[in-house]
């Protein structure tokens, strides 16, 4: 039966790179759990969990425009370390959030460091990435009303209060 918008999904899986390392996983001591129809995970592997029955196994493969997006050479940008708050630790490859004008917040990486000059790639670390999720379909369930008042799951494999 379709996943239907609303629903507490619980998965187990594990996250392969295309060189078949493993970048993530859940396990059922500490499965994952999202709220379908909330784009808290990429829209291609919520569809194909969708068609899965509860216990079934399925080996999904995801290009990376159905990932996280092609590499995107023009979301890399330089900027002047006087655009960082004053004593801010700057090192390669620590992740910082920018916040827009209007409010939008964009992660980040410290590319590159050159005196002055910081180089920084907006694009997400998986951009340009094929990934496999090898995956259990554990449980599906409504969701509460208070987990949608949230919009997150409560509870096991879901955030704590």
């Amino acid at each position: 039966m379709p996943i239907k918008p609303n629903q507490v999904v619980t998965v187990i899986y594990s996250l392969k790179d295309q060189n078949g390392e493993i970048l993530d996983s859940a396990t059922k001591e500490q499965p994952f759990s999202f709220l379908s129809g909330q784009n808290q995970i990429l829209p291609k592997l919520e569809e194909e969990i969708g068609n899965m029955l509860i216990g079934s196994r399925k080996e999904i493969f995801l290009s990376p425009e159905e990932a996280y997006g092609e590499y995107q050479p023009e979301s890399v940008q330089v900027v002047d370390r006087s655009n960082f708050p004053e004593g801010s630790k700057l090192e390669e490859g620590m992740e910082y959030v920018a916040n827009t004008p209007d409010g939008q917040q964009l992660p980040f990486v410290i590319a590159k460091i050159e005196g002055d000059e910081i180089t920084l790639d907006f694009n997400h670390p998986l951009a340009g990435e094929a990934l496999t999720f090898d995956l259990e379909l554990l449980d599906v369930r409504e969701a509460t009303a208070e987990e949608l008042a949230h919009g997150h799951v409560h509870g096991d494999g879901g955030h704590h209060h």
